[in-house]
């Protein structure tokens, strides 16, 4: 008998991840609420659980409830268990004068902070002088608290974020403080992106190049950490994406909408892919295991949803928000610096020259002017630029003047403790001195410009003559002219079609070429016979080549399936897989049982970006489909790119689906994606099947109308058939005949139906095939009372056959690990 693995992959990993964010014992985290007018959810509220997911084709009419967050039994009684330790045990650390200096100067870096107190709490138990500090004993190492921010290796980089984050970074992990800043280089995003022609070793390079130009402008490296996603994502993908598919079932498309940019009137036009790049910003917070998200205000509500998903998944202590100010474009109206726009910003590789041109032509009103400049800003704004409703400014502190001159004295020249700046013969000692004598016309723009231009050099002439003088940084550099050069070129002079990344099982001897693919449904507690059924339809619905069942165990995780459980969906699908061994066994040992977190860890990079390929194809609204509405889990959103991805990975020369409304989009996904996106790529014929129903009664409101896969024949087999809807003459709908054509006239046994009956009733009668059947039942020649009594030794005989086989090895634990997901089931009902 298939013996199906039991999919743990990734839950330990997960556990681990996420415990890092739970409170330790000295102390419990009080969490502060932030404003509401962000259109986020307030933090002291519980994250809105998504209405049930909308499951691809699964076969199955049972709707799932995204889980609500806690803990399950195991754990609660494996903390039962723990000794508790006395009060005086772990006392609270008195604040003293260096913790309140560390607290102050981390605070300066952040426009907001969510919360204030929480990060007094977190420097109190892993901050300076911390028994973490220090090792909790003489044999452990010392533990310190993460920041986290994120870049992709592009190429350029401006100079909020060279000198301005180099700066915010030293005041963070400053001597003593304890804290790492771990930068996650996206060079896996930037592969995705097809940058530097999608050479992974050209992306790495572009990426130490800008750890350089850090490291010129200022950057204490001692504290900082810098961990490439291609290697880490690659390395633990079995930790990384299981972590991302819990964080997307727990929440509604409705909430990761909120994340988007593109919100208001051009909602409409957003691609299903802007709906996945949020969740997986949010599992980086979790994977890095960051205490404190270090990133600019214009990602406040993606690290929002961190913090919402803490309140859904049970977590206590919740990552702080630390928001640094986004530096104004160089143009008016521009809210934030563009690398698509030179001028829009002062760029680190900038000579003087160009420091001095951009700054003399910088947007700078005084304040008889910002009425009348913002006006004009908005007139040249084209439609494609203006803002929509539902997109909130990049700014927080309520600056109506938005001079960019100004912004940069204020948050560069001025952010080192003791900085002065010089215009015209006026040193001042602080920002507001400065601002006053400009608004008041004491200073002109033209020696406020001077002054500017003349600190930025300062700051870059240090980086300009480190890629002068260093022979490594030098080399860099000129590698990344020239790859640069290089991916010009190549765009200018090719009009091939980039090749879109895949999984490529049959090339990676996974899975043979020309097969016939069937996706297994997804899990429920219950699994029902008709499941059974419709997979071994599905499977005999091609004639010729190797048949390939596909377990979607990873998307049965972000649909919520079985309280997104691995090892109530494992149990599903071992059940599943014996039922039908059971049923047909010829057929199923001519079938490749094909487990989806399995072929997907075989290659994950190409798997995963072949998902956000397919999501940028399409519009959110047409992976949606008509039935799916923004209140659904966005698991169903995400489980619809992963199916298409699947059948690319597959290559199969058929695609068989059950005849379901859900099929209808499935199938309309993977035709078109192949046609636009996968030249060479033979498109599989896709079938949408439908075979006899072995429901009982037209609608399913009890656990007698159907019969279940774990049904005891001796219980269940007589009583449920004798109850069935059996209308004379009504072969609309009559399951009798219906699970004859399953079971008698249809393969594997292909055989003769016969109906014992008195001589006064007609005698004895053999029907070779079902329209005879249903013939002699819609005439009325055979009643209801006649067909019932052989069917049910039928239905019997069935039932004996899975129950043989579920009582064996792995079916028979896996049995009762879906009894056990029944009880939590009906308990969160409750």
């Amino acid at each position: 008998m298939t013996s199906i693995p039991e999919y743990d992959v990734g839950v330990d990993e997960i556990k681990t991840a996420l415990s890092y964010f739970q409170p330790s014992s000295s102390s419990k985290t009080n969490t502060s609420s932030s404003s509401s007018n962000d259109g986020v959810n307030g933090d002291n509220k519980k994250a809105t659980a998504p209405a049930p997911q909308k499951q691809p084709n699964n076969n199955n009419n049972n709707k799932k409830n995204p889980g609500k967050g806690g803990k399950n039994k195991q754990q609660q009684q494996q903390q039962k268990q723990k000794p508790k330790a006395p009060p005086a045990a772990q006392p609270t650390r008195p604040w003293t004068d260096e913790l309140e200096q560390d607290y102050q100067r981390i605070l300066t870096v952040g426009e907001e902070c969510i919360s204030p107190e929480e990060l007094k709490k977190l420097l109190t138990a892993k901050g300076r002088g911390s028994s973490s500090s220090s090792g909790d004993d003489g044999n452990k190492p010392p533990q310190t608290f993460n920041l986290y921010d994120g870049f992709e290796p592009s190429g350029r980089m401006h100079i909020a974020q060279g000198v301005f984050k180099a700066m915010n970074v030293n005041k963070c992990t400053y001597p003593g403080t304890n804290a790492t800043f771990v930068f996650w280089v996206a060079d896996w995003f930037a592969l995705m992106n097809d940058k530097m022609g999608g050479d992974l070793d050209k992306i790495k390079t572009v990426g130490h190049y800008l750890i350089e130009v850090w490291k010129a402008a200022g950057m204490d490296l001692t504290n900082v950490v810098f961990k490439w996603a291609s290697e880490e994502i690659t390395q633990q993908a079995h930790v990384y994406w299981p972590t991302m598919l819990d964080v997307a079932r727990r929440f509604n498309v409705t909430r990761i909408k909120k994340c988007c940019q593109i919100m208001g009137r051009l909602e409409g036009s957003l691609t299903a892919a802007q709906i996945l790049y949020p969740l997986m910003q949010c599992t980086d917070v979790f994977f890095l295991k960051a205490s404190i998200c270090q990133l600019g205000v214009d990602q406040r509500k993606v690290n929002m949803l961190a913090r919402e998903y803490c309140d859904a998944a049970g977590i206590k202590n919740k990552p702080i928000i630390l928001s640094h100010h986004m530096l104004y474009g160089l143009k008016a109206g521009q809210e934030k610096m563009s690398k698509s726009d030179p001028d829009s910003a002062v760029f680190m590789e900038d000579s003087a020259d160009d420091v001095h041109r951009k700054i003399m032509n910088a947007y700078c009103p005084s304040a008889s002017t910002t009425e009348a400049a913002a006006a004009a800003a908005a007139t040249k704004k084209s439609d494609e630029e203006q803002e929509d409703a539902g997109k909130e400014s990049m700014n927080l502190s309520g600056d109506t003047l938005k001079n960019p001159c100004l912004d940069y004295i204020q948050n560069i020249i001025f952010s080192p403790p003791g900085a002065t700046f010089t215009a015209g013969d006026t040193t001042f000692q602080d920002f507001a001195s400065v601002k006053e004598a400009f608004l008041s016309q004491k200073i002109t723009e033209e020696q406020l410009k001077g002054g500017l231009i003349k600190e930025l050099n300062q700051l870059l002439e240090p980086v300009r003559q480190h890629f002068t003088n260093d022979e490594r940084a030098k080399d860099l550099l000129a590698k990344v002219q020239q790859y640069k050069k290089e991916a010009k070129d190549a765009t200018a002079n090719s009009k091939k079609e980039k090749v879109i990344r895949r999984l490529n099982l049959p090339a990676l001897n996974k899975v043979p070429p020309q097969s016939h693919l069937v996706f297994a449904p997804l899990p429920t507690p219950t699994p029902t016979l008709q499941q059974a059924v419709n997979v071994l339809e599905l499977l005999r619905s091609s004639s010729s080549g190797p048949r390939i069942l596909y377990l979607s165990d990873w998307t049965a995780r972000v649909c919520n399936a079985c309280l997104a459980e691995a090892k109530a969906i494992s149990a599903f699908y071992t059940i599943l897989v014996a039922a039908c061994t059971a049923l047909d066994p010829e057929l199923m040992a001519q079938t490749q049982v094909l487990l989806q977190s399995e072929a997907i860890l075989a290659d994950p990079s190409n798997y995963w970006i072949s998902v956000i390929n397919v999501g940028r194809h399409f519009m959110l609204n047409d992976v949606m489909g008509p039935t799916m509405t923004d209140s659904d889990g966005v698991g169903s959103v995400i489980g619809n790119l992963m199916r298409v991805a699947d059948v690319a990975g597959v290559e199969p020369k058929t695609l068989a689906l059950a005849a379901a409304p859900e099929s209808h989009v499935e199938a309309n996904l993977v035709t078109k994606f192949f046609e636009a996106k996968l030249p060479g790529v033979a498109i599989p014929t896709v079938s949408q099947v439908k075979g006899p129903s072995v429901e009982l009664q037209k609608t399913i409101k009890t656990d007698n109308d159907q019969y279940f896969l774990l049904d005891n024949p001796k219980v269940a087999g007589a009583p449920k058939m004798k109850k069935a809807f059996c209308e004379p003459q009504n072969v609309d709908f009559c399951p009798p005949i219906e699970f004859a054509k399953a079971f008698i006239f249809g393969p594997p046994s292909n055989g003769t139906f016969s109906v014992p009956r008195k001589e006064e009733n007609g005698g004895e009668v053999v029907y070779k095939n079902a329209e005879d059947l249903t013939k002699d039942f819609a005439s009325g020649a055979l009643h209801p009372s006649d067909m019932k009594p052989p069917l049910t030794k039928i239905a019997v005989s069935v039932l004996d056959r899975i129950d043989a086989a579920v009582k064996q090895g792995d079916a028979k634990k896996a049995a009762g690990a879906l009894k056990q997901c029944q009880k939590k089931m009906a308990k969160q009902k409750k």
